[in-house]
């Protein structure tokens, strides 16, 4: 499909061949998305570009895990000129899907704020998703934590074991969720019970790693009371920690040091180059839990919705 817009020529790009003209708006993610073509986690018609002439005047990607028919979410969106040519370009583009995606997610530097440069392209880019029907729904936080940094050694207050069943982490999962600060999370249990929201989060996220889910552990009591849980597992990008959580009546008493060290030294032991984590700017607990632990925020990242 090839839409006109005024001087704009709006469309997906061929094929593999029309990569580098994809890529001549710069992007963190430019890297990786060869590799996410070959993998099945992107589709030639799913990138689309606005072209004046020859020239690629805003671009939109979007991503999925592999095997899925649709996209989950745009991951890529870049403006080089006015915002008019991101409202066209979205526009055009989301007409495109039988089902539009509904969320929109950009990775910026820890300090975007502080640079006008990137300020005001984040924005403008916000404010021409904002056109076309979208809304701020979070700021996160990505983490990282990098070889050489200590990983605390057991306080011997708990006890690890690797998760029974789906039912048992199911399970402490719906337990976690009383409380819970992360947005997404909380989203979920307006339109679900707590139970329906940690089932449908184990099948649609945490089932689905190709990472051993022998890494997956819970935390206990000396007396085999579970206190809380950790996911370490690989995203096929990084090795990462995936979910992590103590029950409310256990919270209060820092065992989430304890919880996040053994996800942490589990995957460290493996010789890994760095471990990522997030969690929303809003969830300061948990922020605290990860610095604590020497993870660095080494980017942030804006989600954005179409209700």
């Amino acid at each position: 499909m090839t839409l006109h817009h005024t001087d704009l020529t709006i469309r997906p790009i061929t094929g593999p061949g029309e990569l580098p003209l994809f890529n001549s708006l710069p992007y963190v993610l430019n890297d990786e998305i060869a590799a996410d073509l070959a993998a099945g986690r992107r589709h030639p018609h799913w990138l689309w570009v606005a072209l004046r002439g020859d020239r690629v005047v805003a671009r939109a990607g979007w991503w999925s895990r592999p095997g899925d028919p649709e996209p989950m979410h745009m991951d890529i969106f870049d403006i080089e000129g006015d915002p008019e040519y991101g409202v066209a370009l979205l526009t055009a583009a989301q007409r495109s899907f039988p089902v539009v995606p509904n969320g929109y997610n950009r990775f910026l530097p820890p300090d975007w704020r502080d640079d006008p440069a990137v300020r005001k392209a984040t924005t403008d880019r916000m404010a021409a998703a904002e056109r076309t029907g979208a809304a701020l729904f979070v700021e996160r936080l990505r983490l990282e934590w990098r070889p050489g940094t200590p990983v605390p050694a057991p306080a011997g207050r708990l006890r690890f074991r690797p998760v029974r069943d789906p039912d048992e982490l199911i399970g402490l999962m719906t337990l976690v969720l009383d409380g819970t600060l992360d947005a997404y999370s909380r989203e979920d249990l307006t339109r679900m019970t707590a139970r329906e929201a940690a089932t449908e989060q184990y099948h649609d996220e945490l089932e689905r790693y190709a990472s051993p889910h022998d890494w997956w552990r819970v935390a206990t009591l000396p007396d085999g009371e579970p206190v809380g849980f950790v996911i370490p597992a690989h995203n096929g990008y990084n090795p990462i920690i995936a979910y992590l959580g103590v029950v409310p009546e256990h919270r209060g008493k820092g065992y989430i040091d304890e919880v996040l060290a053994a996800g942490t030294g589990l995957l460290a032991a493996s010789g890994v180059p760095r471990i990522r984590a997030a969690t929303d700017v809003g969830n300061t607990p948990m922020a605290a839990a990860f610095a604590r632990a020497g993870y660095v925020t080494y980017q942030r990242q804006i989600d954005m919705v179409w209700r």
